[in-house]
């Protein structure tokens, strides 16, 4: 999960949750004493589903979870960290200058701004939205031979029964749900995976959902 090369970069990370993150509200005070199992190694699991030298958008990154401990575990990962809130940027674009993490870049703004300009071979994020509004900020950023691979709770069966019609609509292919880290992690991972049913059909601009208006209205706050 985390080579022995990159795990200084790690643990200095969660020093900067557990001190930093918690100052600022990025995560809870009651967080910093389980980092490791509930945040750093929930999300590294990830990186077992995201293909060398991709290409990764994180949207919603927050604190940079998932795409902050993506970006220290797999140095091939060209990571680009999406999140709308200024203080939360703030945090990100710090790291990766204090890292030297000249493979991510950090973007305030949500990512339906980046709809239609760019895609990804990968979109990940963790805890933003049911599947249903997640599809409508996601899937316009996914490359057309490219995944959205979302980290879900235990109603990830509940939310791809609901969603059932934007999958429709968007074309997508029939979702995976992949349970991840059984071997490391007390509690597993379930990672959702969406791809394209026909890659050939992708195209711009993509129909609208009432998820994706109503975050269109709201301007990012500080």
């Amino acid at each position: 999960m985390f080579a022995s090369e990159r795990l200084p970069l790690v643990e200095r990370y969660a020093e900067l949750l557990a001190t930093e993150g918690v100052v600022r509200g990025l995560i809870g005070p009651r967080e910093a004493p389980r980092l490791w199992e509930r945040h750093l190694l929930n999300c590294g699991v990830l990186g077992t589903v995201v293909p060398d030298g991709s290409t990764l958008c994180d949207i919603g990154s927050g604190a940079g979870l998932p795409g902050l401990v993506l970006a220290l575990a797999r140095p091939d990962l060209t990571v680009t960290l999406v999140e709308p809130l200024l203080r939360r940027t703030t945090f990100l674009s710090e790291v990766v200058e204090e890292f030297g993490l000249s493979h991510v870049e950090v973007v305030r703004g949500r990512a339906e701004e980046l709809h239609g300009s760019r895609t990804f071979d990968v979109v990940t994020s963790r805890a933003v939205a049911p599947l249903e509004r997640l599809l409508g900020w996601s899937m316009p950023l996914v490359a057309p031979t490219g995944i959205l691979v979302a980290m879900k709770g235990s109603s990830v069966h509940e939310e791809i029964q609901a969603a059932e019609a934007v999958l429709h609509k968007f074309r997508c292919a029939p979702p995976e749900v992949l349970p991840l880290g059984q071997d490391v992690l007390d509690d597993v991972t379930h990672a959702l995976r969406v791809a394209w049913a026909d890659p050939a059909q992708v195209g711009w601009p993509f129909p609208p959902t009432r998820g994706s208006q109503r975050r269109r209205r709201r301007t990012p706050r500080a």
